[in-house]
């Protein structure tokens, strides 16, 4: 992985938790700083997947109760096996992350940590100080729904794209590509296909006077 895809990953995470006080006092952040933002977001993601999880748990329960009450509906037992699924295939995606937030941590040990922290803060300035104007810009391209109605994670992935494309004149496969690796990483199946979507028609309308 190179350092400037490590730079987008941590940035990623750093803008789930990221205060007006942390972009004030960039230069001031180490990279152990930066790392313990990153974990913040994941772990609230972490929790919030583990607690649909027991959610999910709860309600095929309940459905398998209703099956031993209803004998003949088998309904109940389509239903408690789908929550199940559903419930195991969250323990999947968490168990993914966490071993790529091992090999993301293992990275930044062998890699340059100043580069790969001036590049991700670098990003995150950028999507802090254009933050209206890449919201707006988003929306004009989600054919009727709104950059706010997604997850966070997947509104950041996003912003993240458009600095790239606008500001740092990556080249636009290269944003796409990156933009989607982030997005089979850290995003479910409708995110993917929402931030696939968007790419694709952001893609399209690609103006570089926008910036």
């Amino acid at each position: 992985m190179e350092s400037r895809s490590l730079a987008r990953e941590v940035a990623l995470l750093v803008l789930g938790q990221i205060s007006d006080d942390h972009i004030n006092n960039i230069e001031s952040l180490s990279i152990e700083d930066i790392l313990n933002l990153g974990f913040d977001t994941l772990s609230n993601y972490w929790r919030e997947q583990l607690d649909d999880c027991a959610l999910q748990i709860e309600l095929a329960q309940q459905e398998l109760l209703n099956s031993e009450l209803i004998e003949s509906d088998k309904n109940h037992i389509t239903r408690s096996r789908d929550h199940l699924t559903n419930c195991l295939q969250k323990f999947q995606t968490i168990l993914n992350i966490l071993s790529d937030t091992f090999e993301l941590t293992r990275l930044l040990a062998l890699k340059d940590q100043k580069i790969i922290k001036d590049e991700a803060m670098n990003r995150v300035s950028l999507v802090i100080e254009k933050y209206n104007l890449i919201n707006s810009s988003l929306d004009q391209v989600m054919e009727g729904w709104r950059l706010k109605r997604l997850p966070r994670i997947d509104q950041d992935i996003l912003r993240l794209a458009f600095v790239d494309l606008y500001n740092l004149q990556t080249p636009v496969p290269v944003t796409c590509n990156e933009a989607v690796n982030l997005a089979n990483r850290y995003s479910d199946e409708q995110g993917r296909k929402m931030i696939n979507g968007v790419l694709r028609r952001l893609q399209k309308s690609f103006n570089p006077k926008i910036s």
